[in-house]
C-alpha cells in the first residue's frame, strides 16, 4: 500500500505551517487597512509561489511547494477539501429567504446586477473573444458563457463584510445589496456548473445536444430536489440535532458532513464537487433553526484556516509577474466595473430609490472577489482559459472587492446631516422596558412612539416588524437597532428601550440585546436612516458603553452619555 514517508509528512507539515501562517498574517495586516482580507492571503502564495520565492530562491520553492509527486498531491487534496468548505460557508450565508423577505427591491437588483453583465459581456466575448486572450482550440459558446459568468458573479461574503464595515449591514439599503448578491450566487453558480458540465461532457462543442441536455437536466434538477425536499429535511433534523448534541460541535459537524455528502454526489454526476457543497449550504443555512451565533462560528472555523490556505494555494499555482498582460487586465477590469455599476444601478432605479442610493447600490454589487477567483481557476483547470487571462480575472477580482468600499463611502458621504441626538426625545425614551421577546419590546416601543407622535400604530408596526423578519436587527455587543422607513412621517424619530436582563434579537455573537433603539425615519429621506444607524454602530464600537449605558436612570443622564461619547459632527462617522 503506497503511504506518505516520513519525510513527505514533515515536508508536508512544514509547508501548511508557513503557507497558513503568512496567510493568516498578511490576511490580518489587509483588514487592518481596511481591505477583504483574500488580497493578503492571495498574496501569501504570490510571494511563496513560483512569482517571488521561486525566482529568489527556486530550490527551497520546489522544497516546500512540488508541483508533483506525493506532497504536490496531498497540498491539491488539502486544497480541493477547503474549496468545498469554503463554497459550504459562502451557501451558509445566502439565506434563501432573505431574498424574499426582501421584496421586491431586492429581485430587482438581483435581477439587473446579473442580467445586464451577463448580456453584455457574453456578446462581447462571442463577437471579440481575442480581446480576452481566448485560446483557438476552446469552443466559443462555452468561453463566451464563462466569461459572462466571471464578470456577473458577486462575492457575498465580501460584500457582507464591506457593509459590515460601513455600519449599513442590517439597513435598509444593506440588505437590498445582500439580498441582490444571495440572488447573484445562486443564478451564477448555477450557470457556472452548466459550463463545467458542458465543459467536462463535450470539450470540443461538437455533436453535443444530448449531452448539454442531460447536464443541464442533472443540475436543475440536483439544485431543484436540494433547494426544496433537502431543505425541508434540513430544517426538521436541525431541531434534534440541537437537542441532542454538545453546541456547537453538532450542528458545525451536521453541517461539514452533508456538504462533503453534498459534494460528493455532484462530482459522480459530473458536476464540479463545489456546486453541491454551495448547494447544501443554502439548504442549511435558509433554516431559521440555525441561530446566527452558530453561523458566526463555523464561518470562522472556515474563514480562519481552510479559506487562507486555499486563496493563498492559489499563487502556488502560476507566475503573476510572467503572465501579466496590462491590456487584458485593463479590459477584463473596464467590462467588470461598467457593466455590474450599471447593472446594480438600473436595478435600485427601477425599485424606485433615490439616484444616489441607486449609485452606492451599483458600487456595492461590482465587487466580483473570492467567488471570480473561484470561478477562475476552475476554468483554467478545465482548459478553458489560459493563464494570461487567469491572472487578469484575479486582479480584477480583487481590485473591485477594494474598491466598493471607499466608492459607496464616497457617494454617501456628502448626504449626512442627521446627527443620533437630533432625533432622540425624552418622551421616546423606556428605562425599563416590560417586553420578554423582541416582537414584544418591538410592540412596546411602537406603541409609545405612535401615540406620543399620532402615528398609525398598525401600520407602523406591521412595516417594523417586516423589516424584522427580513434579518433580525441584532448588531451584538448588547444592541439592537429595529428600523423602518415611515410614509408621511416629517423627520426622524428615535425611541430608545432598555432591558437590563436582556432579550434576544439573535445577533451574531449571540449575546442579547440591553439598548434597543426603533429608528423611524421619512419614506423620501432614506440617508437619514443610513446616517444614524451607521452612528449608532459606531458608538456601540466602544466595550465600555453599553456599561455606562446600564447605569442611567434618566433620559437627561442616557443624553449626556451619548453627547459626550459621539464625534463632534456626523460627518467624521465611517458610513
Amino acid at each position: 500500500m503506497e503511504k506518505l514517508t516520513p519525510h513527505n509528512i514533515m515536508v508536508m507539515l512544514l509547508s501548511l505551517g508557513i503557507l497558513l501562517g503568512v496567510a493568516r498574517t498578511l490576511g490580518e495586516l489587509a483588514q487592518r487597512f481596511h481591505q477583504p482580507a483574500v488580497v493578503g492571503e492571495l498574496l501569501a502564495g504570490v510571494l511563496l509561489g513560483p512569482t517571488v520565492l521561486g525566482t529568489i530562491y527556486p530550490e527551497l520553492n520546489l522544497f516546500l511547494f512540488p508541483i508533483n509527486g506525493a506532497n504536490a498531491i496531498a497540498l491539491d487534496a488539502i486544497s480541493n477539501l477547503s474549496i468545498v468548505l469554503f463554497l459550504m460557508v459562502a451557501g451558509i450565508e445566502v439565506d434563501l429567504s432573505t431574498i424574499w423577505k426582501q421584496g421586491k427591491i431586492g429581485l430587482k437588483v438581483g435581477i439587473t446586477s446579473i442580467m445586464v453583465p451577463f448580456v453584455f459581456a457574453f456578446i462581447t466575448a462571442w463577437f471579440f473573444p481575442t480581446i480576452f486572450g481566448k485560446e483557438l482550440q476552446v469552443n466559443n459558446f462555452l468561453f463566451a458563457l464563462f466569461i459572462a459568468t466571471a464578470i456577473s458573479i458577486s462575492a457575498l461574503p465580501i460584500i457582507a463584510k464591506t457593509l459590515m464595515d460601513m455600519n449599513l449591514y442590517r439597513s435598509d439599503l444593506g440588505m437590498v445589496v445582500v439580498s441582490a448578491a444571495i440572488f447573484n450566487d445562486i443564478i451564477g453558480w448555477i450557470v457556472f456548473a452548466v459550463v463545467l458540465g458542458l465543459m467536462e461532457n463535450n470539450p470540443d462543442g461538437a455533436n453535443g445536444g444530448n449531452n448539454i441536455f442531460l447536464t443541464v437536466l442533472l443540475i436543475l434538477s440536483f439544485a431543484g430536489i436540494v433547494l426544496t425536499f433537502g431543505r425541508w429535511l434540513i430544517h426538521k433534523l436541525l431541531p434534534f440535532v440541537q437537542a441532542y448534541t454538545r453546541w456547537p460541535g453538532g450542528e458545525l459537524s451536521f453541517a461539514i458532513v452533508l456538504a462533503l455528502l453534498g459534494a460528493a454526489f455532484t462530482e459522480w454526476i459530473g458536476i464540479h464537487a463545489i456546486f453541491g457543497a454551495f448547494l447544501v449550504g443554502a439548504a442549511i443555512g435558509d433554516s431559521s433553526h440555525l441561530r446566527e451565533h452558530t453561523r458566526v462560528i463555523i464561518d470562522n472555523f472556515v474563514s480562519f484556516i481552510f479559506a487562507p490556505f486555499f486563496f493563498a494555494s492559489i499563487g502556488l499555482k502560476i507566475n503573476f509577474i510572467s503572465y501579466f498582460d496590462f491590456s487584458l487586465v485593463l479590459t477584463v477590469l473596464a467590462v467588470a466595473c461598467i457593466f455590474k455599476t450599471v447593472g446594480g444601478t438600473l436595478g435600485a432605479i427601477w425599485g424606485k430609490m433615490s439616484y444616489r442610493e441607486s449609485s452606492a447600490v451599483g458600487f456595492g454589487m461590482v465587487s466580483v472577489g473570492a467567488m471570480g477567483i473561484i470561478v477562475g481557476l476552475l476554468a483554467l483547470e478545465a482548459g478553458i482559459i489560459n493563464n494570461r487571462l487567469f491572472v487578469a480575472l484575479v486582479i480584477m477580482a480583487i481590485i473591485t472587492s477594494m474598491m466598493s468600499g471607499p466608492a459607496m463611502r464616497l457617494i454617501l458621504n456628502p448626504v449626512k446631516s442627521w446627527k443620533l441626538q437630533d432625533a432622540l426625545f425624552s418622551k421616546l425614551f423606556i428605562r425599563e422596558l416590560k417586553a420578554l421577546s423582541r416582537r414584544e419590546a418591538i410592540n412596546e416601543m411602537v406603541e409609545m412612539v405612535c401615540r406620543e407622535f399620532s402615528l398609525d400604530q398598525d401600520k407602523v408596526g406591521y412595516v417594523v416588524w417586516k423589516r424584522e423578519k427580513a434579518l433580525s436587527t441584532g448588531i451584538g455587543k448588547g444592541v439592537a437597532l429595529p428600523h423602518a422607513r415611515i410614509k408621511g412621517l416629517a423627520y426622524p424619530l428615535v425611541s430608545v428601550g432598555i432591558s437590563d436582563t436582556g432579550i434576544d434579537f439573535d445577533a451574531p455573537d449571540g449575546k442579547p440585546a440591553n439598548v434597543i433603539f426603533l429608528v423611524l425615519t421619512p419614506e423620501n429621506a432614506p440617508e437619514s436612516q443610513l446616517t444614524i444607524v451607521s452612528e449608532i454602530a459606531k458608538l456601540f464600537r466602544n466595550q465600555t458603553i453599553l456599561q455606562n449605558v446600564l447605569k442611567t436612570r434618566t433620559f437627561t443622564d442616557f443624553l449626556a452619555l451619548i453627547k459626550s461619547q459621539s464625534a463632534p459632527k456626523v460627518s467624521d462617522t465611517t458610513i
